[in-house]
């Protein structure tokens, strides 16, 4: 009983809905710490306009709060005009300053030079808290109509008004204005500036948050590669070991026949075997891949010699699939990693023998280009579907019609060894049917010898046979599919 698996996708329901999540949870967590980051920017600006705001008003408001003070003490304490000690002036240090004498009787003497007192003035409670020679009471008050005044009381200093009280009075209206002034400057200034920092908080805490956003990208990016890759690795794993489990039931119910008739059971074993062989060996090399541990080594060779020695191999494989494999080579010298770039040729080509149709070639082309080797392989299958294009160098995936077998992971092998060499590859369909890969490889430093060296296969014919090559771990086997072209 033959129990040969047909391996498909690894489930990916769960997949991406993880993965969308966390990569939400990682965007609040950056937005968050953004915001907190405009915050304190702006808290911290808003906290220096206060303190530099107030202090400019309040020096302000104190300087010209102690220069009209100075005015009226000086009015008041100065003997002025002996013979118009109280008279109003628009010039000298009584300057705008309203006199009002007072009689100890309480009655008002009126002031020369004034038609009429202002509503409101003399301040009486001012003048009751003078009540003796030499002392003074200074005060900021309101009239009735709105006008700010500043008002200072006394005892006369005049001899001809011994025991009168004289209270001199100041408009405030300039300072009001002033100090109003002055506040809306500062609270729309103070309020431009504190959005301009907010803004440019904002702004630079996104450049800031650059670097830990491409960091948590790649924790995310690795810890998402490593839950696909223990998904992949159990369902690509699960299928093999269940036969493998049930070949050997087979042959525990037959252990009395002979090895001929449980062959086919010994055959599925060593298939599975094989198949999880391979699919350990690919999943180490990644592994290794991802962790950055495998380098390359880089000498000087002709990409014609390696893909000879790559398609050697593949002969027999074609002629099972009763599909044959030309190759067209022109020496393309460069400097690169033998062993990777015949893995490289290997997975193209055996992708390429696997999904052409039989009684078709897979044909296998090396051109140098100025600066560039250039390595094309083409099938004449069924081709790639467009929408499979994008998915195409994922690992672990195979497309709905992939011939049975293969875990999917020689393309990601393949663009690997590709980048690693910092070149490129793509693969698209052909005009006339089939899938066309394409790698261009950057020729780097040569020595001449590797410049001269010719390609010793000049003309397109069939291969066949071919020594198989010296097992190099880990390596790709021949016989992995590796995706849908």
């Amino acid at each position: 009983m033959s129990l040969r698996r047909r391996s498909g996708n690894a489930p990916a329901e769960t997949k991406a809905p993880v993965a969308r999540a966390a990569a939400d949870e990682d965007a609040g967590i950056l937005r968050r710490t953004r915001l907190r980051l405009m915050l304190v920017s702006g808290l911290v600006t808003l906290v220096i306009l206060v303190v530099l705001g107030a202090a400019v008003y309040l020096t302000v408001s104190d300087r010209v709060e102690n220069g009209a003070r100075a005015q009226l003490e000086q009015v008041a304490l100065d003997q002025v005009d002996p013979d118009n000690p109280y008279g109003f002036s628009v010039e000298g240090k009584t300057a705008g300053l309203i006199p009002i004498v007072v009689a100890p009787d309480g009655t008002v003497r009126t002031t020369p030079g004034l038609a009429r007192l202002p509503v409101g003035l003399p301040d009486l409670g001012s003048l009751a808290q003078v009540t003796q020679a030499g002392q003074v009471d200074i005060r900021n008050i309101t009239l009735p109509d709105g006008t700010a005044c500043r008002v200072i009381s006394g005892f006369s200093a005049s001899g001809r008004f011994a025991g009168y009280k004289v209270q001199w009075a100041q408009n405030r209206t300039g300072e009001v204005n002033l100090l109003s002034t002055l506040q809306i400057v500062l609270l729309s200034g103070g309020l431009i500036a504190l959005l301009a920092a907010l803004l440019a908080g904002y702004l630079y805490a996104g450049r800031a948050l650059v670097p830990i956003r491409a960091s948590i990208e790649r924790r995310q990016g690795a810890l998402q590669r490593q839950r696909e890759f223990a998904a992949n690795a159990s369902h690509e794993l699960r299928t093999p070991l269940t036969v493998i489990r049930a070949s050997v039931e087979d042959l525990r119910r037959n252990r009395r026949s002979r090895v001929e008739e449980v062959g086919e059971a010994l055959d599925d074993i060593d298939a599975e075997v094989l198949a999880v062989t391979a699919l350990v060996e690919d999943m180490l090399l990644l592994a290794r891949t991802d962790s950055g541990v495998v380098q390359l080594d880089r000498e000087p060779l002709d990409l014609a010699d390696v893909a000879a020695d790559a398609t050697s191999l593949l002969g027999s494989l074609g002629a099972d699939r009763r599909v044959s494999v030309l190759l067209d080579p022109m020496p393309a010298p460069m400097n690169g990693d033998p062993i990777r770039l015949r893995q490289l040729v290997t997975i193209l080509v055996d992708n390429a023998i696997r999904h052409g149709k039989p009684g078709t070639s897979v044909e296998v082309r090396v051109r140098s280009e100025p600066g560039a080797a250039v390595l094309e392989v083409e099938d004449r299958g069924a081709g790639i579907k467009p929408e499979d294009l994008p998915r195409l160098w994922d690992r672990f995936w195979r497309a709905d019609d992939a011939p049975a077998g293969g875990t999917g992971l020689g393309l990601a092998i393949a663009k690997w060894i590709v980048d690693q060499h910092g070149g490129t590859i793509g693969a698209n369909n052909r005009d006339g049917g089939g899938a066309r890969f394409w790698v261009r490889l950057p020729v780097g430093a040569m020595t001449s010898t590797a410049q001269a060296s010719p390609s010793p296969n000049a003309a397109s014919a069939p291969l066949s046979g071919g020594e198989p090559l010296d097992p190099v771990e880990p390596h790709w086997m021949p016989g992995e599919d590796t995706g849908p072209a």
